[in-house]
């Protein structure tokens, strides 16, 4: 790798402390030299010219021997973050070059409200990756990594232990704010299609607390089940952290059966790209935060709360 130099007169050139570093490690000129496909006079010059800028004797050398001394003790460790910090700042050059096609598989709502500003912030940093975005159900997705995904965020049940955990999140009931078809008999109910892991859990919980339902609107688009919701028209499921600000949480005092949790985790193709590995791990550091749904700073109501004392707190 190359080296940034810097060779001012109070400062130290990095070829000259690589050197000294592999010395260092491999307590021999000779070794060190071999590690750093240099010569053993060209190392021990350089360590010469390192010891006479510090104006220290860096080793004691034996026939049998290479030793650290006092003085190289001190340095080492400044001389290993100088190094790591050179690597570190030629390789984030480096990687706004880094060519590449990514194929990524999400959730329809994390699709919509969550991913754009994070593709945005990753294309402005690596401008030459191209990211090819589906939206849409997630249970069949995992199966296709590395034949039609390089990445898929998708969600499971609790428990579910492949892919990496971003972040747990709640199944919610959602309703209009003004109209309350929660009441109605039997319950209208908009839904995904079947695959759709919620919908599995909202027909279960229904049969189970012996709720008369029915399924009234089944669309593909996270949007048109939000509008139907929005209007009245029937009750629907959202993730806790991307629910609409413009419906209303039911919970089980307004009739619903509580919904089990979820985990949306991130799994990777076995085999990937360099720009695929920079998009995964980017991801990964953005999304595993808690998430501030369209709700965010909406204050909750009465039935959100979960005791009299939060709602004493909350007032």
């Amino acid at each position: 790798m190359p080296l940034i130099a810097i060779c001012d007169d109070g400062a130290m050139d990095p070829d000259l402390l690589q050197a000294f570093v592999a010395v260092a490690e491999h307590r021999s000129f000779t070794r060190a030299a071999v590690a750093l496909n240099r010569t053993q006079s060209a190392v021990s010059m350089q360590v010469k010219r390192l010891e006479e800028q510090v104006s220290a004797e860096l080793f004691l050398r034996t026939k049998a021997n290479v030793n650290v001394s006092a003085a190289g003790e001190r340095l080492i460790g400044y001389a290993r973050r100088i190094l790591s910090l050179n690597e570190e700042a030629v390789g984030r050059v480096r990687e706004h070059t880094v060519e590449g096609s990514v194929r990524l598989g999400v959730m329809d709502d994390y699709g919509t409200l969550l991913m754009p500003p994070l593709l945005a912030g990753f294309i402005a940093s690596y401008p030459l990756i191209h990211v090819e975005m589906e939206t849409g159900l997630t249970s069949t997705m995992p199966g296709r990594l590395g034949k039609n995904f390089d990445i898929v965020i998708a969600m499971h049940a609790e428990g579910h232990s492949e892919g990496q955990l971003l972040r747990r999140e709640q199944a919610v009931w959602a309703a209009s704010l003004e109209h309350h078809v929660e009441q109605a008999t039997p319950l209208p109910v908009a839904l995904f299609p079947q695959g759709c892991l919620v919908r599995g859990w909202a027909m279960q919980a229904l049969d189970k607390a012996n709720r008369p339902w029915r399924l009234a609107f089944v669309s593909h688009s996270l949007s048109a089940v939000e509008a139907i919701a929005a209007q009245g028209l029937a009750v629907t499921v959202f993730k806790s952290g991307t629910f609409p600000s413009r419906l209303r949480r039911l919970t089980e005092r307004d009739g619903l059966p509580p919904l089990p949790g979820a985990e949306i985790r991130l799994h990777r193709a076995a085999k990937m790209s360099r720009a695929a590995t920079l998009l995964a791990d980017h991801l990964v550091a953005t999304l595993a935060e808690p998430v501030k749904g369209r709700g965010a700073g909406r204050k909750p109501t009465a039935a959100e709360l979960p005791d009299t004392a939060a709602r004493r707190r909350r007032s």
